[in-house]
């Protein structure tokens, strides 16, 4: 059974106006907790400091590992959740504030300076009234996030005629163990023009891809009830420990700690990060 956290707690984007112009907040949820679908007049960064929360947006799925932060524009409608046990922020800006920030829903790369600034948030929540102090750190942050790159998805994908079949391959069989070199035999080419298509279209290296799309087929069959091993052998995986290791790494948490939040069942494409 889900938690409806506005059963709970106050929530400033359910009133009319935020404030202040950056406003910081929050909060800690217990598993399978969910904010219901809504929208408000101002933009809304929302990063996870533990936990993976999850967003749905016009029929795209976004998961907020602890390297990505989402975007959520003015007037997007969105509803949010997490599987287990979850401490994140959201950042809310002014709808003047948001003209530097994408015009899109999209998740961005966070740099540690990003980090530190929402850690130190978090530690210190600014008051309200907010000093000058406190301004001006919510203001470099801000400012910090207006430059940060754009990976507009978890699990991106391409429409290029020498790296799309290859994606589009390995989501078919995640498990597929065969390297790079040998993929780019396969659709006639060289892994050099691979790993520059992947930089160019992914914005990522070949090996993070497949990490990452590794973990959604992973959360799937998680929630579907396949055993830890079974699912790191299907993957690929010598044994059971170098799966969960993976799996850590990724989302900051083992793969039983995340079936224990169980939500509602999903299909793997469900949990992808989609373009929008």
């Amino acid at each position: 059974m889900k938690t409806d956290l506005t059963d709970h707690q106050p929530l400033p984007y359910f009133g009319y106006e935020l404030p202040a112009p950056i406003f910081f907040r929050s909060a800690c949820v217990p598993a399978r907790a969910t904010y219901p679908r809504h929208r408000h007049a101002w933009g809304e960064f929302v990063y996870s400091f533990s936990g993976v929360m999850e967003i749905e947006i016009d029929n795209h799925h976004y998961l907020s590992p602890s390297q990505y932060g989402i975007w959520l524009p003015p007037q997007a409608e969105h509803l949010s959740f997490n599987r287990h046990a979850a401490c994140h922020c959201s950042v809310y800006l002014a709808p003047e504030l948001c003209v530097r920030m994408p015009t899109g829903h999209c998740a961005l790369t966070l740099s540690p300076l990003i980090r530190a600034l929402l850690e130190q948030l978090r530690v210190d929540p600014p008051a309200l009234p907010q000093t000058e102090e406190q301004q001006r750190l919510l203001q470099v942050l801000v400012d910090c996030l207006a430059r940060a790159p754009v990976a507009g998805s978890y699990l991106p994908s391409s429409s290029d005629p020498l790296l799309g079949p290859v994606l589009q391959a390995l989501e078919a069989n995640p498990g597929d163990s065969r390297s790079l070199p040998e993929l780019a035999k396969a659709v006639n080419t060289t892994e050099r023009t691979l790993v520059r298509r992947c930089q160019r279209d992914l914005g990522m290296t070949f090996a993070e891809w497949r990490q990452r799309l590794k973990v959604v087929e992973a959360l799937a069959k998680l929630e579907q009830g396949h055993t830890v091993e079974a699912i790191g052998l299907d993957l690929g995986y010598s044994s059971a420990s170098a799966f969960i290791s993976m799996f850590r790494r990724m989302t900051g948490t083992t793969p039983d700690e995340y079936r224990k939040g169980n939500g509602p069942t999903l299909s793997s494409s469900g949990l992808r990060l989609s373009s929008p």
